[in-house]
């Protein structure tokens, strides 16, 4: 990070949003304003029970490499203050949610600063007929269901056999693959006992995923890719026609090489013996989704790579038989009330992390006025793009934002000094903490010692569950 100032004022910080982005910016800040001589004070705001966002929530199950990230983030979570070791450096506050248990000017009167990094969990949009029809979800909802998110249906439908995925990212590879997979290969992870019926009883047999770009645009890492191959018992199957624009195209990265090595590999694997496939379709720009009552089919337009590295369409059209639809095409900001926000982008307004007036113009950069006091970091601040390591250089420019305005006078001092837990105890939120946290971990794992030691833990779904166990509390049977 940029160097900080020689000294810096004792400050109060709240954050919103405890995933990466949040965790990130708390344990920068920490450092920053501790290597300038001062002292900050930081409660990190989630409005789930549990801390860690995306990687409990946003993260396929069968991902053990990805989410031991979470030994980094709980590091920084359980890291004791340096000026007060009875205390952690960043306080957890979970199930609270700030526009509704507390609102956004009660944080300001409080602190001396507020950084949202609340993400983005919600679909965006495919503007194409039919797309609202039965049997037709987003990729959030399906990943929020097989990863246990407490504020989501227990059931999912899994009765189509054929299956159309549109998307050519990471997203769009792992919920091919969990529909893909046998639910008995999902058995050692901790996925939810409900989700692990419901993939039991799981009528797919055939898995679509479309690209509207080629081969050499895709958007999969390669450890994702190299994955999908190894699914045992789903063959995957690609068509020639979709390679015939590569000849002389030379990868500009070692990732596009390695993934585009492993795609020519599978042209050449022998098909035919595996109980369920994976279908692979590049050059495809969905058009419409056809049924009456529910999903029965899907049409799209055959696409060519141009000179510019663009796609346009040929006018060719194909339709497939299937009877669900999921599109992956890209996740949607999630506001904060009261916060500026931009609906075209889906993103909070911000100049290099710190949040603006909506700009007059959607989606431009300047031309709004700098709110006081007020920041965002990570993909609230960004859009859905980037790995999790790019979270990590968000906040360092966030933070040293923060601790540059802090230096130069430009952060009001709160008006209210009284703790904030005061408030929400008045108020009755059941608000869970870092001890709490530790405590429904502990819960999970030992469930997951009743299945035979095959499971490292098995993740408790309801929300009301969560906050009981985090808060020692007895479960009242209805």
């Amino acid at each position: 990070m940029t160097s900080t100032p020689s000294t810096v004022q004792n400050l109060r910080v709240a954050i919103v949003g405890a995933g990466p982005a949040g965790i990130y910016a708390g344990n920068l800040l920490a450092n920053a304003v501790t290597d300038a001589g001062g002292r900050v004070d930081i409660d990190l705001f989630e409005t789930l029970p549990a801390p860690y966002g995306l990687i409990r929530y946003g993260v396929a199950p069968d991902h053990p490499r990805i989410k031991g990230i979470v030994n980094s983030l709980h590091e920084m979570l359980d890291a004791p203050s340096t000026s007060d070791p009875s205390r952690r450096r960043i306080r957890f506050l979970g199930n609270v949610e700030v526009g509704r248990d507390i609102a956004l000017e009660e944080l300001h009167e409080r602190y001396d600063a507020v950084i949202l990094a609340t993400g983005a969990i919600r679909d965006a949009a495919l503007d194409i007929p039919g797309i609202d029809l039965p049997r037709s979800y987003g990729a959030a909802d399906f990943v929020a269901w097989f990863d246990g998110h407490p504020d989501v249906p227990r059931e999912w439908p899994l009765d189509a056999a054929s299956v159309a995925v549109i998307g050519n990212g990471n997203v769009a590879l792992d919920i091919s693959r969990i529909l893909a997979k046998h639910a008995v290969d999902l058995r050692p992870t901790e996925v939810p006992d409900n989700v692990l019926e419901g993939l039991e009883a799981s009528a797919v047999t055939d898995v679509h995923v479309f690209g509207r770009r080629g081969p050499q645009d895709i958007k999969f890492t390669p450890i994702e890719l190299r994955e999908l191959g190894e699914v045992r018992d789903v063959d995957i199957i690609v068509s020639d026609e979709d390679f015939a624009y590569l000849e002389g195209f030379v990868p500009q990265n070692n990732q596009l090489k390695v993934m585009l090595r492993t795609l020519q590999q599978w042209r050449t694997r022998e098909t035919g013996e595996a109980s369920r496939r994976l279908h692979l379709h590049f050059y495809h720009s969905p058009v419409e989704v056809l049924g009456t009552d529910g999903v029965e089919g899907i049409r799209f337009e055959r696409t060519v790579p141009t000179d510019d590295g663009t796609v346009v369409g040929t006018g060719e059209t194909r339709d497939y038989t299937v009877q669900a639809v999921y599109r992956a095409v890209g996740y949607y900001g999630t506001p904060v009330l009261d916060a500026p926000f931009d609906e075209v982008r889906g993103v909070v307004p911000n100049i290099e992390g710190r949040v603006i007036t909506e700009p007059a113009t959607a989606g431009a950069e300047d031309g709004g006025t700098a709110i006081q006091g007020l920041y965002a970091t990570g993909w609230i601040k960004r859009g859905p793009v980037g790995l999790i390591g790019h979270t990590k250089s968000d906040a360092m420019e966030t933070v040293a934002h923060l601790v540059s305005d802090a230096q130069g006078g430009l952060l009001a001092a709160p008006t209210v000094t009284a703790d904030i837990v005061d408030l929400l105890d008045e108020r009755e939120v059941a608000y869970t903490t870092w001890d709490g946290w530790l405590a429904l971990d502990a819960y999970e794992r030992q469930l997951g010692e009743t299945h035979q030691h095959t499971r490292e833990r098995v993740k408790v779904v309801p929300r009301e569950e969560q906050v009981a166990v985090s808060r020692q509390e007895s479960l009242v049977e209805s």
